[in-house]
């Protein structure tokens, strides 16, 4: 079996904002990897870090010390430009609360991420869009508006325009939290088919039961990590394996 490479290096991580003159300590000296494929699990209680160790990960904000490898890469020392295209090139986002355009197609909600896309034709860019949305089983709803779509089926958006650039990772941030247990899990069976098939995974949530899709867990408290564990029984196609 070949050994997964490293795609995150994570070494004595800290973030701390300022505001009026205090400062509120918000991660302590996290330390880990997440190797490519991997489907990973951040948890933890409200206030423990979840969301901003998210956004340091996914290139929207910066540690304040410790050292973040992306493919071996330093990303600390990339300007804001740098970590721009690298998140418009390398990350797709899935949100708790969708974030389509309401009076859009889906065609063209999930082909938004491509409008800045130069190196790439109109007809590879529609081509990559069509893929994206058969990946999801939407293909019969692709000129719909947004707004005329069920929960789930925004969520199976989201999902296709996350893909649709064929990033190295996709963060979905509790994208089960606005959907009923039956659809949740079938957003989850996606993600997993999209893990199987090699995508790299972060998963952000508060659900036991849906981080047990994913192949193992980091869990904050504090702003520390407390626990990194594989999942022993993890759910496999709706199905504890």
């Amino acid at each position: 079996m070949v050994s997964k490479k490293a795609l995150i290096e994570i070494k004595d991580l800290h973030k701390e904002y300022e505001t009026d003159g205090v400062i509120t300590k918000v991660l302590h000296g996290l330390n880990f990897v997440i190797k490519e494929g991997e489907f990973l699990a951040i948890m933890g209680p409200s206030g423990s870090g979840k969301s901003t160790l998210m956004n340091i990960l996914s290139f929207l904000d910066r540690p304040t010390t410790g050292t973040y490898l992306f493919k071996g890469k330093n990303i600390i020392k990339f300007d804001d430009d740098t970590l721009a295209h690298l998140r418009n090139a390398e990350i797709g986002f899935v949100f708790q609360q969708f974030n389509l355009l309401p009076r859009t197609s889906v065609f063209d909600n999930i082909k938004l991420p491509l409008i800045y896309t130069k190196k790439v034709t109109e007809d590879k860019k529609n081509q990559l869009v069509t893929k994206a949305i058969k990946a999801v089983g939407l293909d019969h709803r692709e000129q719909n508006l947004s707004n005329q779509l069920s929960g789930g089926e925004k969520q199976r958006v989201a999902i296709a325009r996350a893909l649709v650039n064929d990033p190295s990772i996709i963060f979905a941030d509790e994208p089960t939290g606005n959907l009923d247990s039956k659809t949740g899990s079938q957003i989850m069976e996606i993600l997993e088919k999209l893990s199987d098939e090699g995508k790299t995974i972060i998963l952000v949530t508060h659900e036991k039961y849906t981080a047990e899709y994913s192949e193992r867990i980091l869990f904050l408290r504090d702003g520390r990590l407390e626990r990194d564990t594989a999942v022993k029984n993890r759910h496999r196609n709706g199905l504890i394996k």
